[in-house]
């Protein structure tokens, strides 16, 4: 073998090497490739190492599992009282089948993006523009129903659709900021007639609770100066009572101290008179002595008189 044989060899080596190297593949994470053999469906490769037949076997497609996002621009929609607004719609989809993917639908986002123009019109069309405005969550509903189902064949699932933005008519979106400047007045409004309504209440309240704790006030004074007139009667019959039970209590003593001292007739005749000197006590004009008492009257006279000389 002399050198140009071996160079050839050598040649027709590294020929082969590179080859084979370069039909060695390795399918990376959330990824699977569409494999032909001279020109129709073989296999699909997963994630891992695989080795393809040279010049029979190609990669027709690398297909990505992974869940993606698409924001299709806004689209001309008129809603059933025959208002054209845009609305932009955002789809997150996912590839369930690489296979169906590749061979179900010519460029597919162009297919989902036109689905989803044209379902969006047919909701659309059914509503009102008040109800185009405030059921976002049901047209997102009943658009990823549609979506999905259409898409199944292209192996691809839709996991939602949100609309994005819905941009009505500049007339109609001056008249939906008059309306609502209008709504915050009417709120601002009774806001205010519900503030002062409660402030009159509270002002009402607070004067009718002060009447009552007057009242309350002024039937508690009563209350109390009755009791304190009363328990003064009370005390002023109890010292009248104890008065007269002593002037009583003395009299009696004293009567029984005139019986235990057994008294004359001359005696007691001096004490009748005292007692009617000090009946008179110089403010009777007449008084009427019995005749044994002036006959006393008239001896104690002569005494004093005698007395004196």
């Amino acid at each position: 073998m002399n050198n140009t044989q071996a160079f050839v060899i050598l040649v027709i080596a590294v020929i082969l090497i590179i080859i084979i190297v370069s039909n060695i593949k390795v399918v990376p994470q959330a990824y699977a490739y569409v494999i032909e053999r001279l020109g129709a469906y073989q296999s699909t490769w997963s994630v891992g190492l695989h080795v393809k037949i040279p010049l029979i076997d190609k990669v027709a497609r690398r297909v990505l599992l992974k869940e993606q996002v698409v924001d299709f621009p806004p689209q001309p929609v008129i809603t059933k009282d025959n208002v054209t607004m845009r609305i932009d719609t955002v789809v997150y989809y996912q590839i369930t089948d690489p296979k169906a993917f590749t061979y179900g639908v010519d460029n597919p986002l162009t297919a989902i993006e036109n689905l989803t123009a044209t379902t969006l019109r047919n909701i659309i069309g059914d509503l009102e523009l008040d109800e185009t405005l405030t059921s976002r969550e049901l047209i997102n509903t009943k658009m990823r129903s549609i979506l999905d189902e259409a898409t199944d064949p292209w192996g691809i699932k839709v996991n939602r659709v949100e609309l994005k933005n819905i941009i009505p008519p500049a007339e109609i979106q001056d008249a939906m900021e008059r309306q609502m400047k209008a709504e915050r007045e009417r709120r601002e409004a009774i806001l205010r007639a519900e503030g002062e309504k409660k402030s009159a209440i509270l002002v009402a309240e607070g004067s009718k609770q002060s009447a009552i704790l007057e009242a309350e006030a002024e039937k508690q004074a009563a209350i109390l100066r009755a009791e304190a007139k009363k328990e003064a009667a009370i005390r002023e019959a109890e010292g009248e009572a104890e008065a007269i039970l002593k002037v009583q209590t003395a009299t009696a003593e004293g009567i029984m101290k005139l019986n235990e001292s057994a008294p004359s007739n001359p005696v007691i005749s001096i004490k009748s008179l005292e007692a009617f000197a000090k009946a008179a006590d110089g403010k009777a004009t007449k008084i009427i002595i019995p005749s044994e008492i002036q006959s006393l009257a008239g001896l104690t006279k002569s005494i004093l008189e005698v007395a004196k000389e």
